[in-house]
């Protein structure tokens, strides 16, 4: 199967004058300016396959955004080339506008002054959607995002929650088949949040749509992605799955349970640790290179042993990801 996107060796470079101080310096500058590079994106190659929820993480001027701009054809790239639905994205802006979706957290894509409603007509115009398919659409986005509360509103009247949800709603009028999320969250309280993560759940896992997410809620990316790609000064350092990201990084994992006879003999378990064994109570972790996935070493403990309870302590995501940010910056020192 194609993937949906496809990204290889992408990368770009702005060029900035460089202001020397004083007034000696700044006609220096006017006269002889010193142009510097600076590389946004390095070299990143990536793919998403269909159907697939991706986060693309990184700290602030990770590059992350400059990668969402150049897919959706709002930048060019320096060098390499990528694909979004079959189509080069800044070769051919306006077939690229047409396969996508895209919700930027900090703009709108909504008219000001209009209530929500006749925004959402304007975009059925544009894109050409039949009236029925735009009526039926409309109708599956408020059941789920609940768009009729305040779809009468102008837009510049909107709580941040209401705008982002009905920039949600405006991306996917004309079905996308790719869908760019650029911090679509900031800012919001946790009830919307989740009503947001709910419909995007919905989008992937039902519609089959591929959603590229920048996000720095971790939170977010507990409860939405399975593969995580990770940017540190424009570079990709990290391409994985969740659970490879914990392993690779320094979390650990315990499994607690209760047996239901404490004279049960012990069953070696490949790649899991007894940490500890108290009556019926035992902990278990993992040990050396080849350990399973916390959700491997769940199965395996429950299929060994009869247990009357069961717990779960993992690391916090937020630390990982953390510890991965730290091993990042020094493989460039």
């Amino acid at each position: 199967m194609d993937a949906s996107i496809e990204v290889r060796g992408l990368s770009r470079t702005f060029h900035t004058t460089v202001r020397r101080p004083g007034f000696t310096g700044a006609i220096r500058s006017l006269v002889n300016p010193e142009r510097v590079a600076k590389h946004a994106v390095a070299d990143i190659t990536f793919d998403v396959s269909p159907g697939e929820l991706l986060a693309l993480l990184g700290p602030n001027g990770a590059g992350k955004s400059t990668t969402i701009k150049m897919l959706t054809g709002i930048l060019t790239p320096t060098a390499g080339h990528a694909k979004v639905a079959g189509v080069v994205p800044y070769q051919d802006r306006e077939r690229n506008a047409r396969n996508i979706g895209a919700v930027f957290g900090q703009r709108t894509q909504l008219w000001w002054d209009l209530p929500v409603r006749e925004s959402f007509a304007i975009l059925r115009d544009i894109y050409d959607v039949p009236k029925a398919e735009h009526t039926a659409r409309l109708k599956e986005f408020d059941g789920l995002l609940d768009l009729s509360s305040f779809w009468d509103t102008r837009v510049r009247h909107l709580s941040l929650g209401q705008r982002v949800r009905s920039d949600l709603a405006a991306a996917l009028l004309h079905d996308p088949p790719v869908v760019f999320l650029d911090e679509p969250t900031i800012g919001m309280d946790v009830v919307v949040k989740e009503q947001v993560r709910e419909f995007l759940r919905h989008q992937v896992e039902e519609r089959g749509r591929t959603v590229l997410l920048t996000t720095h809620d971790m939170t977010e990316v507990e409860r939405l992605a399975e593969r995580v790609v990770l940017v540190n000064h424009g570079r990709l350092v990290l391409d994985g799955t969740l659970d490879e990201i914990r392993r690779k990084f320094g979390s650990t994992w315990q499994i607690r349970t209760t047996l239901a006879d404490p004279h049960t003999d012990l069953v070696p378990l490949p790649g899991i640790a007894l940490h500890q064994r108290t009556g019926a109570q035992l902990v278990f972790g993992p040990e050396g290179a080849d350990a399973p996935t916390v959700h491997q070493a769940l199965k395996a403990v429950i299929e060994a042993y009869e247990v009357t309870d069961i717990a779960l302590d993992e690391a916090d995501l937020e630390d990982v990801m953390r510890a991965a940010y730290v091993h990042a910056e020094a493989e460039e020192v």
